[in-house]
């Protein structure tokens, strides 16, 4: 693994920078409150070439990795995007690019990606579902063979973008799970239209990243062609396996750049801030905490690196990527939970944006796995027995 970072790192950074200092705090702060898409700020990252960092050159894109990624997200959400700087690309240029890169058809690439790497196709990612939940394996939403097709019926729910996205990435079973050997098999994913009429979508009210819904998604009766398919049938769970790593590396990188975001602007209050004489900042039980969870990001984020660096080797990088995301939301809460006490009341205003930061970090207890379902990972990995 090389620390050196090659030029087009400082190029991605550059970018990140200047597109942050066009849509800080202040915007999220407005569309946040409003509940609004961020149109114009997903239209910027199209012309950055954001969207297309995982796409390869021949379908439009850049054709690079997910240090590439990785770094964009965690500078965009560092320079002042919080979390919206994974949650805008994380989903379509990272869960749905991934998908269609290493599992689509020749003619399922050159009908997304280009559209995809240009910011103009965006995708939502239907896995989770109320009945299931972490429980991937569990999913009931079925796919039938019907003629030259399938019929999908289903529910999903906590979909990002789905009351937006062209087209869903559907997890379904095509095989019930009683009746296959391991229950890793039997599933099998769907590129799906999302004009289909039956298709029904139903935002669910949230505690924050309002600048985008999470929405339940109710499928009835889709007929879909054979072309549909995305991968092979029953083998959808290694065809899901391969944008899980990134989902994680990408929340990952999410946690670790607002909780730069956030010890940045502590840092510069606890410096202006005088009480009893002198700055906040000069006492250690203002900085200290601050300082010692600042530690734990910066680790985390050496290890998103590693995990990003094995994805790009085609190595194998599911400890890693559980380590990465896990470390780094444990470290990232602290710090922001830090970061707004440095604030005393006012971060609790949302004129400081602190408090928002703090809703968007905790997200990541939950998702894009629970802390418990990534412990429950690495445990076994370090030679407990497995849990689930």
């Amino acid at each position: 693994m090389d620390f050196e970072a090659p030029p087009e790192h400082a190029l991605i950074r550059s970018t990140a920078e200047d597109i942050a200092a066009e849509y800080g705090p202040e915007y999220w702060r407005e569309r946040e409150q409003a509940g609004e898409f961020a149109a114009d700020f997903w239209d910027e990252l199209g012309e950055a070439g954001f969207h297309g960092l995982l796409v390869p050159e021949e379908y439009g894109g850049a054709g690079m990795g997910l240090q590439e990624m990785g770094l964009a997200m965690e500078t965009l959400c560092a320079e002042g995007c919080g979390m919206a700087g994974t949650w805008y690309l994380v989903v379509t240029a990272g869960m749905a690019a991934v998908a269609l890169r290493e599992s689509g058809t020749e003619a399922q690439k050159e009908a997304s990606l280009p559209d995809l790497a240009a910011g103009d196709r965006l995708f939502s990612v239907a896995i989770t579902e109320p009945d299931a939940g972490t429980n991937t394996l569990n999913v009931g939403t079925r796919a039938e063979r019907d003629g030259d097709g399938y019929v999908l019926n289903g529910k999903k729910a906590w979909i990002t973008f789905a009351d937006r996205a062209d087209d869903m990435i559907l997890v379904t079973r095509t095989t019930p799970r009683e009746e296959v050997a391991k229950p890793t098999e039997g599933l099998s994913l769907f590129v799906v239209d999302m004009d289909d009429p039956g298709i029904e979508v139903s935002p669910i009210p949230k505690h924050a990243l309002n600048y985008s819904k999470s929405c339940e998604v109710f499928v009835e009766d889709v007929h879909v062609p054979e072309t549909a398919l995305l991968g092979e049938e029953d083998a959808g769970w290694w065809h899901l396996v391969e944008t899980l790593n990134p989902e994680r590396i990408g929340f990952a990188a999410g946690a670790t750049g607002v909780a730069e975001l956030a010890v940045s602007k502590a840092v510069d209050y606890a410096n202006e801030r005088e009480v009893f004489g002198a700055p906040i900042g000069t006492h250690q039980g203002v900085s200290f905490p601050i300082t010692k969870a600042y530690t734990g990001v910066e680790t985390a984020r050496l290890m998103r690196r590693k995990a990003s660096w094995l994805f790009d080797r085609g190595e194998d990088c599911g400890y890693e990527a559980n380590v990465a995301k896990a470390a780094a939301v444990e470290a990232g809460i602290d710090a922001v939970y830090h970061a707004m006490q440095a604030f005393g009341g006012w971060g609790y205003a949302r004129e400081y944006d602190v408090e928002r930061w703090w809703r968007e970090i905790n997200l990541t207890r939950l998702a894009p796995v629970t802390q418990q379902m990534a412990y429950n990972h690495i445990a076994t990995e370090i030679g407990f027995p497995r849990s689930y």
